[in-house]
């Protein structure tokens, strides 16, 4: 049965690189073609309740990946905003959120705070759970996405999440989604893939 099981892992984690390095390459073709890769949707466009894997099965989190995740972030708790870090000791938002998940077996969510977006499998507010990322504007982005973070709590009663993220005034920091500035530039959440399996 661990034998199956493990197999079934590799496999799926081999059709994830696979779809990533797919995804790259559409990125690329669209930057360099100076067009935006990114979709215009909001959380209000997302059709699907939950997420379903390609045989039409609901897909869950691996909960030990996801306490993993949350104690790697919060080491980070105070560590300083530097504009293009990607760790160990500075950051900036999505290096932040690529460092995270890389030192969980190497984990590429992407570079960007775009990227992750475009990359990554889009959710409702109200599937938020811990270890999904958030989006929002920023004051450079316009309608764009500017800014990620990692959520760290959800309250389906009132639809508030916390999450982890690096900004330019307190660097790694936990904040709540019902602040005024991140409640009006919230855009979206994505799911990483191999938290979905």
């Amino acid at each position: 049965m661990q034998k199956s099981v493990l197999c079934l892992l590799m496999f799926l984690m081999t059709c994830v690189v696979s779809a990533q390095d797919n995804v790259s390459l559409l990125l690329d073709h669209h930057f360099v073609a100076g067009e935006s890769p990114l979709p215009e949707l909001h959380e209000d466009e997302l059709k699907s309740d939950s997420l379903q894997g390609s045989q039409g099965e609901k897909l869950s989190k691996d909960t030990t990946l996801v306490e993993n995740l949350m104690k790697e972030a919060h080491k980070h708790l105070g560590a300083r905003y530097r504009l293009g870090s990607k760790g160990p000791n500075t950051f900036d938002c999505s290096g932040f959120t690529s460092y995270v998940f890389k030192q969980q077996g190497g984990m590429n969510i992407g570079g960007s705070s775009r990227d992750q977006y475009a990359r990554n499998i889009p959710i409702k507010r109200e599937k938020l759970q811990p270890g999904d990322l958030v989006f929002f504007t920023s004051s450079n982005s316009g309608k764009n996405v500017g800014h990620v973070g990692l959520v760290t709590d959800y309250d389906p009663a009132t639809k508030v999440f916390s999450f982890i993220h690096a900004t330019r005034s307190a660097g790694i920091t936990i904040s709540k989604s019902n602040e005024s500035i991140y409640a009006r530039s919230y855009i979206g959440a994505r799911r990483v893939q191999q938290l979905s399996l």
